[in-house]
């Protein structure tokens, strides 16, 4: 399997040096395979959509292991790379980092988001700069011991939390973050909810590498953010959520009404949907224990 990982991430980070990236985010088998049969060439995870799938809220509530069971479902479903959404790795320190991309990457990951939010206690927003640096060292060196060149997506939450008394300060603060980062291997530096134009180019053009950005509701289209400087747009959590308020719209109408209106208008086919998984072996009491 490692040649074959190697491979896609390999693919995976000439796409992301290519530039202009558009990344959606699954959290189950079925939506990776839409997403891959509506012509992506590249899937993410999302780690709330996971969460959320799967009973528990975001922030890591989920455990290790049932995320990486999740993420190897989808990987086994698309036939494109997929990059793994690890939150902040499944624990404080390096090794338990270690062990999350070892896990990932037993799964077929061929890329991983990091965060450095303080999911580990302490009254920090965010983890140190120079505990976060060892830790994005330890999951480089980690894909490294194994021939993967693993694309490292490094989140900082800066503008998620309103760090900084005010846009300047958040961005020095992202921008001294970012650089560090990529000092210490990682590929992107991710900032979630920024997604103004004119502050997306101040922060392009003081990073010392390339930015991934995350769409949200009312954000510029995708075209705009690239053009403004980012080098990667995904969409997080927002499709699995847009679904949540489609089948939302669906079971109010069903339980007022006994109608079916609103899945007349999103119906996807029965026909479409066993097509989705054709190459999908099936079981057999061979694998049975």
């Amino acid at each position: 399997m490692t040649t074959s990982l190697a491979l896609q991430a390999a693919r995976f980070r000439e796409q992301n040096s290519a530039g202009r990236l558009l990344l959606p985010n699954a959290w189950d088998a079925a939506s990776a395979r839409i997403f891959e049969e509506a012509g992506f060439t590249a899937i993410g995870t999302t780690s709330a959509g996971i969460a959320y799938a799967e009973g528990y809220r975001d922030a890591e509530q989920i455990d290790r292991d049932a995320m990486v069971r999740a993420i190897a479902k989808i990987v086994k479903a698309v036939s494109v790379p997929v990059s793994a959404d690890i939150e902040g790795g499944y624990g404080p320190s390096p090794a338990d980092v270690r062990q999350t991309v070892d896990d990932v990457l037993d799964a077929g990951a061929a890329g991983i988001n990091l965060e450095d939010t303080a999911h580990y206690g302490g009254t920090a927003a965010l983890l140190g700069v120079d505990a976060q640096c060892e830790r994005i060292a330890a999951a480089r060196e980690a894909a490294a011991r194994r021939g993967v060149p693993l694309v490292i997506n490094a989140r900082t939450d800066t503008f998620l939390l309103s760090l900084g008394a005010n846009v300047d300060e958040r961005v020095a603060l992202t921008v001294d973050r970012g650089g560090r980062y990529m000092q210490a291997g990682a590929d992107l530096v991710f900032v979630p909810l920024l997604v103004d134009p004119s502050t997306v180019k101040r922060l392009a053009t003081q990073l010392p590498g390339p930015l991934s950005l995350m769409a949200l509701p009312g954000a510029p289209p995708a075209a705009e953010l690239f053009a403004a400087g980012a080098t990667r747009v995904s969409i997080g959590q927002m499709g699995m959520l847009a679904t949540l308020g489609s089948l939302k719209r669906i079971s109010e109408e069903l339980h007022q009404y006994g109608t079916w209106a609103s899945i007349e208008n999103t119906f996807y086919g029965f026909a479409e949907a066993e097509a989705l998984f054709s190459r999908t072996r099936v079981a057999t009491a061979d694998a049975a224990p």
